[in-house]
């Protein structure tokens, strides 16, 4: 089996992921660069929790066709893949694109405000990270979207009604950086709820149970 060792480190970081719980059965996706002109993709419709490094995809960067099926034609690859491709290709210094359905980002993303990054955490998520607007999953709308706002330096995006991308130089960087966009996402709807609160003190009792609860969840 051709690219062994990137095929297992895929596998690795899905399940990574997964006990995290920022991968969930099929949900989820990522890009790995092999090189300039090859990467490995996560398969379509498998789930995390057992996917061998067979299952891999590994493709041509430039037109995403498959040059090495381990899996003689048993899997097919993300309907993301255009997704990542247009990061890896937009960004030569992007070596992992991981995106995700994590709760605490994904509600951000639907709330649809882009959020501010303070100083501690602009070497992973950059100085903000925007929202994508809405289009469909898997389509090239979306891709094209978001290599609008791709930008050196800008590793974390948020994919409006969606879910979230982060990139990175490699994949441990990119998984650093998927944590602490939870984390951020965490500190800010915690802030949304005392704004309200604020606001409308009737809704204390109602939202404090929602507010600890955020609070209360362990950080990066």
């Amino acid at each position: 089996m051709k690219h062994a060792a990137e095929r297992r480190q895929v596998v690795t970081l899905c399940l990574r992921l997964s006990e995290r719980g920022y991968f969930a059965g099929t949900g989820g996706n990522l890009m790995l660069r092999i090189d300039d002109e090859r990467v490995a993709v996560t398969p379509s419709a498998t789930d995390y929790l057992v996917m061998r490094p067979e299952d891999v995809c590994v493709l041509r960067l430039s037109d995403l066709a498959v040059i090495d099926d381990a899996s003689d034609g048993a899997r097919r690859p993300s309907v993301e893949t255009g997704l990542h491709a247009r990061v890896l290709r937009a960004r030569p210094d992007v070596g992992c694109s991981i995106h995700t359905h994590q709760p605490l980002a994904s509600a951000c993303a639907l709330i649809g405000e882009p959020l501010a990054v303070p100083p501690a955490l602009r070497a992973w998520l950059g100085d903000e990270v925007p929202v994508i607007g809405y289009a469909p999953s898997g389509t090239s709308w979306l891709a094209g979207k978001l290599a609008k706002a791709v930008r050196p330096g800008r590793q974390a995006y948020l994919l409006r009604n969606h879910g979230i991308l982060c990139c990175a130089a490699d994949s441990d960087t990119a998984m650093a950086a998927v944590e602490r966009l939870e984390g951020l996402a965490r500190d800010r709807l915690a802030a949304r709820i005392e704004e309200r609160v604020r606001r409308a003190p009737d809704l204390r009792d109602r939202l404090a149970p929602v507010r600890d609860l955020l609070l209360h969840l362990k950080g990066p």
